[in-house]
């Protein structure tokens, strides 16, 4: 008895050493009844042959944008029509920023501009060519068109190199293909975040505030959006633009932001507390400037209140992320505050360092919660962001199902 064909798949690499990888891919698409056909570029023809691929698939492989053995001379057109989605395995760099800018030079970027199934694609680059924020922003752009993104993954690079750029492994590229199981771990999933400093007035023109961009809190709403999650951004004052579809909300003092974070957290799935935080704020706001006068002045400071420890006490409580920057024993205060905070996850960096942390558009985070850790080395602050996501979807998915057995 013949198995039943699941998914007509459309895979197509383009010019990278991964290529060789694709060929795995096809096995295993064929080997759990996808049917599968094959486009190469003609830069992946140099690393990869067209007959290794007809063996594995079953079928002629497509490499020219105009075939006169098609019937009407439009084999993009029928391949586009054809397949049940599309995945680009290797993509390079360069077929990234074709995808992007809409270009339609070759078979597969036409390809791409005629497929109106979902579109996959698994980068794999060089590690800087990848944290180029070029490469970053028509990542975003293709997500933004709704692509999704699988990978990269972080080791050993052909060049010798090591760092985030490796294509996604084969199996791990089918099952996110036949599954979903990857795909969209927050479908259907409410998250607030808080992000980006307060500013703490002391009289109508000068105020309290700190170092924070902002850029990390934005990168986890747009991660979390991209992983099928409804997003409200409580955000300070920032020089940012909010990722599209995001509910935004725009505060300036920590008192405003914790009256909206805290009348919205208990209707969410996931808190993240991101945002620099003034710990504390002028006792008296004075209402004219304050003239330079004394040589010396002291200025009075209030606590304000923990928006993240008040949120982590509610009755009907999200799933509390908390964030700590420190100067010394990281992972000793970090693990404190997730304690005594009452949080479910704590993600801590160092700040004051050479790179990394604030202003700064990579990062490095230690991620600690009750049963366990993680280490994320120093990237982009947008590929952190996917990470830590994909981190806290996981473990919110244990939280459930040790509540819900």
């Amino acid at each position: 008895m013949v198995s039943k064909i699941n998914k007509k798949i459309l895979l197509a690499v383009s010019g990278g050493i991964a290529a060789y990888k694709t060929a795995e891919l096809a096995r295993l698409l064929r080997k759990k009844n996808a049917e599968v056909r094959v486009v190469l570029t003609h830069a992946a023809e140099k690393f990869v042959t067209p007959l290794t691929f007809q063996a594995l698939s079953g079928h002629a492989v497509a490499t020219e944008l105009l075939d006169t053995e098609q019937e009407n001379a439009m084999g993009h057109i029928n391949l586009a029509r054809w397949a049940d989605l599309l995945i680009v395995a290797p993509a390079t760099a360069d077929i990234i920023a074709k995808f992007s800018h809409g270009l339609a030079d070759d078979l597969l970027s036409t390809l791409y501009l005629a497929a109106e199934c979902p579109v996959y694609i698994a980068p794999a680059m060089n590690q800087a060519m990848w944290n180029k924020t070029v490469t970053q922003d028509n990542i975003k752009k293709l997500q933004n068109h709704g692509v999704t993104i699988i990978g990269p993954e972080s080791g050993d690079q052909a060049c010798g190199e090591q760092g985030f750029g490796r294509m996604s492994e084969p199996e791990e590229i089918c099952n996110h293909l036949l599954t979903g199981s990857s795909s969209s771990p927050l479908q259907g999933k409410s998250v607030l975040i808080s992000a980006g400093p307060t500013r703490e007035p002391l009289d109508p023109v000068r105020y309290i505030s700190n170092r924070s961009s902002g850029k990390m809190g934005y990168a986890l709403a747009e991660a979390a959006i991209n992983q099928g999650a409804s997003v409200t951004l409580v955000s300070g004052p920032v020089s940012l633009s909010a990722p599209a579809k995001t509910n935004l909300v725009n505060v300036e003092t920590a008192q405003q932001m914790y009256e909206e974070v805290l009348q919205r957290a208990g209707l969410y799935d996931v808190y993240i507390g991101a945002a620099a935080v003034a710990d504390y704020s002028p006792d008296q706001i004075k209402e004219e400037k304050i003239k330079k006068q004394a040589d010396r002045t002291t200025i009075v400071l209030r606590k304000n209140k923990d928006i993240l420890s008040a949120v982590a006490h509610l009755k009907q409580r999200p799933f509390t992320v908390g964030f700590a920057a420190e100067t010394q024993e990281l992972e000793k205060y970090a693990r404190g505050k997730l304690e005594r905070k009452n949080l479910d996850m704590i993600a801590a960096n160092w700040v004051g360092k050479e790179s990394g942390g604030f202003e700064d558009d990579n990062n490095a985070l230690q991620v600690f919660w009750h049963q366990g850790k993680q280490n994320f080395e120093m990237m982009n602050k947008k590929r952190l962001a996917e990470k830590l996501i994909e981190l806290i979807a996981e473990k919110l998915d244990e939280k459930n199902t040790t509540k819900n057995p």
